[in-house]
């Protein structure tokens, strides 16, 4: 009997162990399984509603577009940097780094604060960044990629735009023949990238395209290739506006034919927009070519040796925004504007050169702003040609240029 006893007591006993120990293996795949969920939803972009209530808040809406534009500064490119992108055979490929400059740090926009700029314009690619070339839908990490950029600038306190940059050229073919299908894709783009930044205030402004125009061909547009572009500017302000919450008070910059100054006062039909007083115009500047621009010989070394393109055409040019835009309530982005270094020459030909390349950077800024426009100067990253930074360190390799700029809005 007392065997029975002690053996049931060892069954009993045994069982119990069993049933204890059988319990932990389920209970730690429950927390494997729970641990694996989340981080299997880290690797997921939350989804978003594609539409919220209308919000105001952080966004001014007492605020004019004038008015605030003239809070906005003087602004910097980030070029050639998130919008480095190749196209080849129908593919699109490419990174940050691959037009040559490093992945933007902090460090770097710290710097360009401290030089005295108060905006920065952030070019983008996305083409390169897809899932697939059927629904267009942005890689997340890309986008949480631009938004860490963005982040350096606000954190800045400072005003950030973003755009859909060149992206491979795509949208340069202002043909109805394309009309639909470049619209589809400004529209897919737009939605995602409104949607993800939606929650930011009036800091970060939006951009619809950049210089669209047929590509290579700079000659004047045809009434075709004007309504065409025009019709990117509408789906634009109508796909962010659509997506509701801060976006429906967001301020838009929309751009003229190929940013031209001319063709934009001639031909730019400016969106219907629900919202009252919320867009702005954006418009590009390297005039004299030969001075600005053109890299191979002839060129003009210093402005007074170009043959047009003096202060006279820089004076009319803007007064052309400032009477055709500004004076009517719609504040003018001058998107792009610089000349190129041209570390060829010596003595005292670079010399000239330098004080020359200064006296035109103060001015074209001066008179911007005294006409009301908002200007941003084109860095493209590179010291030997527009660049005033070094983007590995963030020091300044052109004060003197630097300083010809932000003075002027002293």
């Amino acid at each position: 009997m007392m065997q029975i006893i002690y053996l049931l007591i060892i069954f009993l006993s045994v069982s119990g162990l069993q049933g204890c120990n059988g319990n932990k293996p389920e209970q730690a795949r429950d927390k494997k399984g729970t641990a694996m969920a989340a981080r299997q939803a880290d690797l997921q972009e939350p989804v978003k509603p594609a539409w919220i209530k209308p919000d105001t808040t952080g966004m001014e809406p007492e605020l004019s577009a004038i008015g605030f534009s003239r809070l906005m500064g003087i602004g910097w490119n980030l070029g050639n940097s998130l919008e480095s992108i190749s196209y080849k055979n129908g593919v699109y490929s490419g990174d940050e780094t691959s037009w040559d400059n490093p992945a933007t740090t902090k460090q770097l926009i710290d710097s360009v604060k401290k030089a005295g700029f108060t905006a920065v314009r952030i070019p983008v690619a996305y083409s390169h960044m897809l899932d697939n070339q059927v629904d267009y839908k942005i890689k997340w990490a890309w986008k949480k990629r631009v938004e860490e950029v963005v982040n350096y600038v606000l954190d800045n306190d400072m005003y950030a735009i973003i755009n859909i940059h060149w992206d491979g050229g795509w949208m340069n073919d202002p043909f109805y023949a394309r009309q639909a299908a470049v619209n589809a894709k400004i529209d897919s783009l737009w939605k995602q990238i409104a949607i993800y930044f939606r929650d930011y205030d009036d800091h970060l402004l939006f951009a619809g395209t950049n210089e669209i125009h047929i590509e290579g061909n700079y000659n004047p547009p045809s009434p075709e290739n004007i309504a065409v572009q025009n019709s990117f500017n509408q789906t634009f302000v109508n796909t962010v506006r659509a997506t509701g919450g801060r976006n429906a008070w967001r301020f838009l910059v929309v751009q003229g034919y190929v940013t031209n100054i001319d063709y934009t006062r001639n031909y730019m039909v400016i969106p219907a927009d629900p919202a009252h007083d919320r867009l702005m115009a954006e418009v590009h500047y390297y005039d004299p070519w030969e001075f600005c621009l053109k890299e191979d010989a002839p060129y003009a070394a210093v402005w007074s040796d170009a043959s047009w393109g003096k202060e006279d055409w820089v004076n009319t040019a803007f007064g052309y925004m400032k009477t055709t835009f500004i004076e009517k309530g719609i504040p003018v982005i001058l998107g792009e504007y610089g000349v190129i270094y041209r570390p060829s020459l010596s003595g005292q030909a670079l010399a000239d050169h330098i004080a020359s390349r200064n006296y035109y950077l103060n001015y074209v800024t001066r008179k911007a702003l005294e006409n009301g426009m908002v200007p941003f100067y084109w860095d493209n990253g590179y010291p030997d040609s527009f660049g005033l930074f070094n983007r590995k360190d963030g020091t300044r390799v052109r004060k003197d240029a630097i300083s010809a700029i932000i003075s002027a809005g002293k």
